[in-house]
């Protein structure tokens, strides 16, 4: 019997890979049900759904079931302070395409189906409050106020990045941990569909308004609206805390944003309930506690939204932990953390490098020229050189920790191209590239 401490779509995942393997599974939440409740207005940052994520959805046989609440996003509209637009695909190979769901819709089709699988058995409105005094993990019923200490079974901690085992496991010197709060917060806003179709001219795009030091971003949903959301500093010039005047947000949005205003009617209802969420990086010494206790996901390694890798991430672990489960060999969650730790490092440092990217380097002279010449350079030396970002997004079997040490090269050699004025096609190309990128094998997730 495994427990497992948290039903979203790292938790269920989980549960449906161990389940189709035999185990039987206890699946704990501390909100409740999806099926029949509303989740939380204004909390959800929408999920870009890409390869690694993908792989893990399909090796649980949940894909098919998801693919009606996805939305394509082949690329990002911008949206330029000067009032023009344009489309920059993500990739230039077929299928390199991330695709937008809702956090609350995924999480609720994810629960169904763990609902309807034999040996899950979902508990709603089960607390973790951490490690009792035996070290065992321990909850609470919400309804009946009954303590439950799980002793003897294996526990797997999916409880998001306020992980209560986390804090425990530190408060009580199992591990290390290190929480770094971005000085940026996030306030989510609405897109309302007209007539049943999209407010926005393109659809199928992760819209990015970039404004150095801070943007909008909207990403579609099924019912074509789209779920926005103001990144800022919180305190500063301009930030949240200089919009708390009343009209101030208004007054912001129509100077910088005055095309997504638009198409904003609740703007001021919206901007003043809804609550600033925070942004942040963790990262633990090890995963594990012993085989006893095991944190995957945003628990052990909570990233910043910024590359669209942490529930693509948290996935990936339920696949790696299913495997290493089925093995047959000891140790699999000392295994697993030990495995896993160094991928979990790069992709938070990439995300983070990807905020810069995203609110400034899309519309910097040099980032566009390198852009094309990393192009140029993936079309002549296929399988050598791949751009970061695809990497990331569209090449599950490249491990982020190869992703980012490869991605270092690479920059160096677009850096020294473009010093040179040298081409994709020129010789100094050919002799940087053949020297310190040797061919990736297997790249295809």
């Amino acid at each position: 019997m495994i427990h497992v401490i948290g039903a979203g779509p790292a938790g269920c995942v989980l549960a449906l890979l161990l389940a189709r393997r035999g185990h039987e599974v206890h699946l704990h939440e501390r909100r409740g049900d999806p099926r029949s409740s509303t989740p939380e207005a204004g909390r959800s940052i929408n999920l870009a759904l890409a390869a690694r994520g993908m792989r893990a959805l399909e090796s649980a046989g949940v894909m098919q079931a998801l693919e009606s609440g996805l939305v394509r996003m082949p690329g990002r509209q911008l949206h330029l302070a000067d009032g023009s637009q344009s489309f920059n695909p993500y990739g230039q190979n077929p299928g390199e395409i991330n695709y937008s769901i809702s956090r609350a819709e995924l999480t609720r089709r994810l629960v169904e189906r763990a609902g309807a699988t034999p040996g899950i058995h979902l508990h709603f409105r089960r607390r973790c409050l951490g490690l009792a005094p035996s070290g065992n993990p321990l909850l609470v019923d919400e309804d009946s106020g009954r303590e439950i200490e799980i002793a003897g079974n294996r526990v797997v901690a999916a409880d998001g990045a306020g992980s209560a085992l986390r804090k425990d496991l530190a408060s009580h010197g199992h591990i290390q941990v290190r929480e770094d709060l971005l000085d940026h917060t996030y306030k989510e806003l609405t897109i309302p569909a007209r007539s049943g179709r999209s407010a926005l001219a393109v659809r199928e795009a992760l819209h990015i308004w970039p404004r150095h030091g801070y943007m909008l971003i909207a990403l579609p949903n099924a019912d074509h609206t789209f779920t926005a959301t103001l990144f800022m500093p919180h305190q500063g010039p301009v930030s949240f805390e200089t919009l708390a005047a009343p009209g101030a947000a208004r007054a912001f949005f129509q100077r910088e944003f005055p095309d997504a205003l638009a198409v904003m009617p609740d703007f001021d209802q919206e901007f003043s309930l809804h609550r600033e969420g925070l942004l942040g990086t963790v990262r633990c010494s090890a995963w594990n506690h012993g085989e006893q206790l095991l944190l995957i996901g945003d628990a052990a390694h909570a990233i910043v939204p910024f590359h669209g890798q942490g529930m693509n991430c948290a996935l990936e672990d339920c696949v790696a932990l299913d495997a290493l489960l089925a093995d047959g060999r000891p140790a699999p969650f000392a295994r697993l953390s030990a495995q896993r730790r160094p991928d979990g490092d790069a992709i938070a440092d990439m995300s983070l490098e990807n905020y810069v990217e995203m609110r400034d380097a899309v519309i910097d002279p040099r980032h566009q020229q390198h852009r094309q010449l990393e192009l140029e350079l993936e079309r002549r030396f296929p399988g050598h050189f791949i751009p970061r970002y695809a990497m990331v997004m569209f090449h599950a079997q490249i491990p982020y920790s190869v992703v980012r040490q490869r991605a270092r090269i690479q920059q160096g050699i677009l850096e020294e191209l473009t010093d040179q004025h040298a081409g994709a096609e020129s010789d100094l190309a050919l002799s940087l590239v053949g020297e310190r990128l040797p061919r990736l094998d297997r790249i295809s997730g």
